[in-house]
C-alpha cells in the first residue's frame, strides 16, 4: 500500500515542485530585473543555466541511484534544489543568481530521473500504469499553474518568496521519502564511465546552451551556432563511444525493444508540440489579447483541470484500449488541440476557450499516462536506471527543442506578414506548424505491435496469442 499510494503521490509532489518552479520565474523576470538592477533580457540567462545544469546533470542520475540508493539520491536531490532556492532567494547580484539557479537545477536533474526509477523498481508491472498516472499531472500541471502563480505571489508580495515556498515543501518531502521510500540499489554496480560522460554532459550543456540562446539576443549568434555546432559534435562522438565502451553512463541498446523505442522516439516528438504550449499560449493571450499575466493563467488552467480529471479514468482506459490504439489515434487527438489553439481570437467566448483547453489537457494525460507506462514495459529490473536516463535525457532535449522551434516559428510567421510587432494572426501558422510535427508521432506508434505493453496494461487484443518476444520480456 505505501509503495501505490504514498511513493508515488511523494514523487509527484516533488516533481510538480520542480516543474513549476522551473515555469514560474518566467512571470517574474521583469520584478527580478528591476530588484537587482539588470536589464531583464540578461535574466533569460538564469533560465538557460537551469536548463544547461539539468543537462549535465540527468545523464549520471541513473547511475548515482544503482551505486548509492534511489532514497538516498532523491533526498539529496531535495536537499540541493531546496538550498539552491533558498540561495536564489537571497541573491543581491545577477551572478549570484545565475549560480543559484545552476546549483537549484543539479537537484532538478537528479529528482526527475531518480523519482521516476523510484517508482518503476518498487512497484508491480502491472500496477504501474496507476503509479505513473501521478506523474502526468507534474508534466502538465507545473507549466500552466506557473505563470499566474508566479504573477500573484509576486504582485502580492515579492518575486523571493517564489523560492522560499519551496524550502516546506522540500523538507517534508525528505522526511516522508525517509519514512516511505525504500533504498532500492543495485549490488554490482559497474564503474562510471567519466569519458563517456564528460562528452555527454559537456554535449548536451553545449547543445542546449546554443537552442536556449538562439534568436533571443542573449549571445551574438555567431556564438549561440558555434555552441550548438560543438555540443552536436561531441554527442556524436558520444555514439560512438558508447557503442565500444563495456559500461557506457548512457546506452542505446534498449533501443531495440519496440515499445520502449516508441515511447522515447514518439515521444520526444509528442513533446515538441505539447513543450510549446506553455510558450507560445500564453504569450499569445498577454500580447495578442492584451490580458495580464494573471488572466492569462487563469484561462490556461483549463489545461490542468483536465489533466487532473483524466488522472483518475487513465488507468481504466489504457486496460480497455491498450497502448497502441490510445498511443496511434490519441496523437493525431492531441496534434489537433494543439492546431485549434491557433485559431483562438479576442473576440472568441472565453467559456468556448476554457472548454477546448479543459479536453485537450485531458487527451495530453491520457497520452502523457500510456507513454510514461509503455516505455519501461519491457524493460527488466536491472536496466530500469539506462532506461530512465536515456528517457529523461530524451525528454529535456524535446521540450527545449520545441520551444525553439515554436520561437523560430513565430518570428517566421511576424516577419513574412510583414509585423512589426507579434499580433494575434502570427500565432496560427506557429501552432498549425507545432501540431504537424507532434502529429508525426502517429507513424511510430503505429509501427507497435497490438499486444504491445499488455503485461503492464492488462489489455489483449483479439488478433492471436503474445509474439514470443514479449513472452521472454515477461
Amino acid at each position: 500500500m505505501r509503495h501505490r499510494r504514498i511513493a508515488p503521490l511523494i514523487v509527484a509532489t516533488a516533481l510538480f515542485m520542480e516543474t513549476t518552479d522551473s515555469t514560474v520565474i518566467a512571470t517574474a523576470l521583469p520584478a527580478i530585473a528591476a530588484d537587482l538592477g539588470e536589464d531583464p533580457i540578461a535574466l533569460k540567462l538564469a533560465i538557460t543555466s537551469y536548463l544547461i545544469a539539468l543537462a549535465v546533470f540527468i545523464p549520471v542520475s541513473g547511475w548515482m541511484a544503482d551505486r548509492f540508493g534511489a532514497r538516498t539520491v532523491f533526498r539529496a536531490a531535495l536537499g540541493v534544489f531546496v538550498t539552491g532556492s533558498i540561495a536564489c532567494a537571497f541573491a543581491d547580484s545577477l551572478g549570484g543568481f545565475v549560480a543559484a539557479r545552476f546549483f537549484q537545477g543539479m537537484g532538478g536533474a537528479m529528482m526527475v530521473p531518480v523519482g521516476r526509477l523510484v517508482i518503476l523498481r518498487g512497484i508491480p508491472k502491472n500496477e504501474l500504469v496507476g503509479a505513473l498516472a501521478f506523474l502526468t499531472v507534474p508534466a502538465l500541471v507545473g507549466p500552466v499553474l506557473g505563470p499566474p502563480l508566479g504573477g500573484f505571489v509576486t504582485t502580492a508580495f515579492s518575486w523571493r518568496w517564489i523560492f522560499i515556498i519551496n524550502v516546506p515543501i522540500g523538507l517534508l518531502g525528505i522526511v516522508l521519502a525517509s519514512i516511505f521510500i525504500e533504498n532500492l540499489r543495485e549490488e554490482d554496480t559497474p564503474p562510471l564511465d567519466w569519458r563517456g560522460y564528460l562528452m555527454l554532459g559537456t554535449g548536451l550543456a553545449l547543445a542546449m546552451l546554443g537552442l536556449a540562446t538562439a534568436g533571443r539576443h542573449l549571445l551574438p549568434l555567431w556564438a549561440s551556432a558555434a555552441s550548438l555546432g560543438v555540443g552536436v559534435a561531441l554527442l556524436a562522438l558520444y555514439v560512438r563511444h558508447a557503442r565500444r565502451a563495456a559500461y557506457p553512463v548512457m546506452g542505446f541498446s534498449l533501443l531495440a525493444l519496440p515499445t520502449f523505442r516508441a515511447g522515447v522516439v514518439g515521444g520526444a516528438l509528442f513533446r515538441l508540440g505539447v513543450g510549446a504550449i506553455p510558450f507560445l499560449l500564453p504569450l499569445m493571450l498577454q500580447l495578442g489579447f492584451g490580458l495580464d499575466p494573471l488572466n492569462s493563467g487563469l484561462i490556461t488552467f483549463a489545461a490542468a483541470a483536465g489533466a487532473l480529471f483524466m488522472k483518475a479514468l487513465a488507468a481504466r482506459i489504457i486496460r480497455a484500449l491498450g497502448f497502441r490504439s490510445i498511443l496511434v489515434w490519441n496523437s493525431l487527438v492531441c496534434a489537433a488541440f494543439i492546431a485549434v489553439m491557433g485559431i483562438f481570437r479576442p473576440e472568441m467566448p472565453y467559456v468556448v476557450m476554457l472548454a477546448l483547453l479543459l479536453v485537450g489537457g485531458c487527451f495530453r494525460s491520457l497520452q502523457f499516462t500510456a507513454l510514461n507506462a509503455v516505455s519501461f514495459a519491457d524493460v527488466v529490473r536491472r536496466d530500469m536506471s539506462q532506461a530512465t536516463t536515456l528517457s529523461s535525457v530524451v525528454q529535456q532535449v524535446a521540450l527545449a527543442v520545441g520551444v525553439t522551434i515554436a520561437a523560430f516559428a513565430l518570428e517566421a510567421a511576424s516577419a513574412l506578414a510583414g509585423h512589426e510587432r507579434l499580433v494575434t494572426a502570427d500565432f496560427t501558422p506557429a501552432f498549425l506548424f507545432m501540431a504537424a510535427l507532434s502529429g508525426l508521432a502517429y507513424f511510430v506508434f503505429a509501427r507497435l505491435d497490438p499486444d504491445a505493453g499488455a503485461e503492464m496494461s492488462g489489455h489483449r487484443s483479439n488478433l492471436g496469442p503474445v509474439s514470443p518476444g514479449r513472452e521472454r520480456s515477461a
